[in-house]
């Protein structure tokens, strides 16, 4: 039951991330993803087959320490976004921050609800810590990832000229620069990122 549930949180936290982009892009002046419907919370226009859920339910039921997948990109056109300077940055971050926004009201749901049954406790952990994860996992700075788009969109343009390039290369790999992105970090990467996760979780919610 607890895989089902992690199952379900982590669909509709991706969901939430990629409708929080749109948000931005939309409050920023780029009506794209609202012209689009994709401000909603309707699921069904947000839901990539494989994306959000077959590569989530693989990793959740294998029992992997990763929390990985995403939704349909929502779509926003920079151009038209009236802060040219920090437009996309502020847009490629509101994904990540509503994650961990939602990872801190959970946490505190945590720490200050020790009454609450142990029932809703295992809940708001499950969405703490999805969140945590996702949100912390987003800010990494490689592509696709948005922690790429918002540190191109901040740097001087000669360093953008630079970041495109490395990002257009990638882009011509394909599906398996995700693949080989997802292996490495697997590999060597997941222990020290979880431990940081969980170090920030127990921060929040007051765990041993």
């Amino acid at each position: 039951m607890v895989t089902f549930f992690s199952l379900i949180i982590l669909i509709l936290s991706v969901i939430a991330h990629e409708v929080a982009h749109g948000y931005a892009a939309d409050a920023l002046g780029d009506p794209t993803a609202r012209l689009a419907g994709r401000l909603t919370v309707n699921p069904l226009p947000h839901i990539d087959l494989m994306g959000s859920v077959v590569i989530p339910a693989l990793l959740i039921f294998s029992g992997s320490s990763l929390l990985f997948g995403w939704a349909k990109p929502v779509p926003y056109n920079p151009y038209n976004l009236t802060n040219k300077r920090w437009g996309e940055t502020i847009v490629a971050l509101a994904g990540a921050a509503t994650n961990l926004t939602l990872a801190l009201i959970f946490g505190l749901i945590i720490r200050f609800g020790t009454n609450l049954p142990a029932s809703a406790l295992t809940l708001a952990a499950l969405i703490a810590f999805t969140n945590l994860f996702l949100g912390l996992f987003n800010l990494i700075p490689f592509p696709p990832l948005d922690g790429f788009v918002a540190l191109r969109s901040a740097l001087p343009w000669h360093l953008t000229q630079r970041l495109n390039h490395f990002e257009t290369t990638l882009r011509h790999m394909g599906f398996i620069t995700l693949v080989l992105f997802l292996i490495v970090f697997s590999t060597l990467l997941s222990g020290p990122f979880f431990n940081l996760v969980l170090w920030i979780f127990n921060l929040i919610t007051g765990a041993s």
